[in-house]
C-alpha cells in the first residue's frame, strides 16, 4: 500500500519499504502505477491527481462536518488517527488539537519557531536569539535569550498542558518541544495512521 501525504513542497510517501520524499517541481505522480492513498493541502496537485484512477483522495471518506471548514486536511487526518489525545504539529506553524472519545473538540494555531525568532530579529537586532528549550518556565528569566524565550514558551506550555490530555508532538520542530513536554511522546508518522484508519474503516484495500 502506497500512501501519500502531499504539501506545498513535497510529496511525503510511506511504503510497506521504506519512508521518502520526492520534490512537488519536480515529481510527476504518472510514474507511479501502483494505487496511492493521498492526502493534499496544494489545490493544484489536487487538480491534477483528479485525472489519475489509481491516485485516491482520503478526504472524501472522512466525515468533514466534524471538523471546520478551513482546517488543513493534514490535522484533520492526525486527528482521525487518536481517541484521546492533545496533538502538537509543530513545523513553519504550531497547530494544537484537542481530541477526546474520538471527537475533535478544537484548538489552536500557534507562530512556529522559525516564524516567532524571525519577528523578535524583526523588532530588534538585540532580539535575535535562538529559543532555549531548556529554559526553567518556574523562574522568571534575567537575561535577553531567556526572556524571549519565556514569553514565546511558557504560554504554549501552560495552554498545552491545562487540557490534561496524552501530548502527542509531530512534525519538524518535535524534539525541541520534546524538552519542554518531557511526558510527551514524539510520532512522526502519526497522520500516515489517520490515513490508515480511514482506509481501514471504509473498507478500502
Amino acid at each position: 500500500m502506497f500512501l501519500c501525504d502531499i504539501g506545498n513542497t513535497s510529496y511525503h510517501f510511506l511504503s510497506p519499504s521504506k519512508n521518502y520524499k520526492e520534490s512537488v517541481s519536480a515529481f510527476d505522480p504518472q510514474t507511479i502505477e501502483e494505487k496511492v492513498y493521498f492526502i493534499c493541502v496544494n489545490a493544484e496537485i489536487n487538480k491534477k491527481l483528479s485525472t489519475l484512477n489509481n491516485w485516491i483522495d482520503l478526504s472524501k471518506f472522512v466525515e468533514m462536518h466534524r471538523y471546520y471548514k478551513s482546517m488543513g486536511v493534514d490535522r484533520i487526518f492526525a486527528v482521525e488517527a487518536v481517541e484521546n489525545a492533545l496533538i502538537v504539529d509543530a513545523g513553519s506553524a504550531i497547530t494544537v488539537d484537542v481530541v477526546k472519545e474520538g471527537d475533535f473538540l478544537g484548538g489552536f494555531i500557534y507562530p512556529g519557531v522559525n516564524a516567532m525568532q524571525k519577528s523578535y530579529e524583526n523588532i530588534s537586532s538585540a532580539l535575535a536569539y535562538d529559543f532555549n528549550f531548556d529554559l526553567e518556565l518556574q523562574k522568571l528569566p534575567k537575561d535577553s535569550q531567556n526572556a524571549i524565550s519565556y514569553g514565546y514558551l511558557k504560554l504554549l506550555y501552560n495552554e498545552v498542558i491545562s487540557h490534561n490530555l496524552p501530548i502527542i508532538l509531530t512534525g519538524g520542530d518535535a524534539l525541541k518541544l520534546k524538552k519542554l513536554f518531557n511526558h510527551a511522546s514524539v510520532n512522526e508518522t502519526l497522520i500516515f495512521e489517520g490515513m490508515k484508519k480511514v482506509i481501514n474503516q471504509n473498507s478500502l484495500v
